[in-house]
């Protein structure tokens, strides 16, 4: 019985040694992948910046509202401050379309705390401040509109973008000059830049006002 025993053992040894030894081990380079399971493109992405206010400003595209008045102030606002009301730039220039405390008070805004947490009063200031130049500018865009200055029309939106830029004043230097007084403010951004960047809105439906106030 033993004997048989061992015999058994001895002949389930050989055939587990036996069926172990039929494998190949496989190694890396053995496996061979078909072409159409290969990946040949570039699959390694890159995050964004997780602020839309870290990117170059042209990369961002404003939302286009058509060529009337209310698509002119929002792409104004936009290109001033991404349409955020609450923004004050390291300037301390305020809002959505970024007034400056002289230029409110002209207006008759005197509390910046106030303006900054009212939609409502900036929007009244934007167009307090439209018709303020407009009357200001209006001999010069009427002498201006239409013509080619520096290779860039000049239109009366252009014209009023600018001066929301640099002031009317120095609207009126660059007109008469022929674009040889050009303006640049502090972010790089000239009376030229926003005479083209602004040109073709139709705004007339905005009536000129003297001393125009909230």
């Amino acid at each position: 019985m033993k004997r048989w025993i061992g015999f058994i053992l001895h002949l389930a040894m050989i055939v587990v040694l036996t069926s172990f030894g039929s494998y190949t081990v496989m190694r890396k380079g053995d496996v061979e992948i078909p072409e159409s399971l290969k990946v040949t493109t570039n699959l390694e992405f890159f995050a964004p910046q997780d602020s839309v206010e870290l990117l170059d400003e042209d990369e961002v595209t404003p939302p286009f509202l058509g060529k009337a008045f209310n698509g002119f102030k929002e792409a104004l606002a936009f290109k001033e401050s991404q349409g955020k009301y609450h923004s004050v730039n390291t300037l301390g220039y305020l809002g959505k379309y970024q007034f400056g405390s002289s230029t409110l008070n002209l207006m008759g805004v005197y509390d910046m705390d106030e303006f900054l947490d009212s939609p409502e009063l900036q929007e009244k200031a934007f167009m307090a401040n439209i018709a303020r130049n407009k009357w200001i500018l209006r001999r010069d865009i009427k002498r201006f509109n239409g013509k080619t200055i520096g290779g860039i029309k000049v239109t009366e939106s252009g014209i009023l973008a600018a001066a929301h830029l640099a002031g009317a004043g120095n609207v009126k230097k660059y007109l008469r000059s022929y674009g040889q007084n050009d303006v640049t403010d502090a972010y790089g951004s000239s009376i030229s830049y926003y005479m083209k960047k602004f040109a073709g809105y139709d705004i007339s439906n905005i009536k000129q006002q003297k001393n125009a106030k909230v």
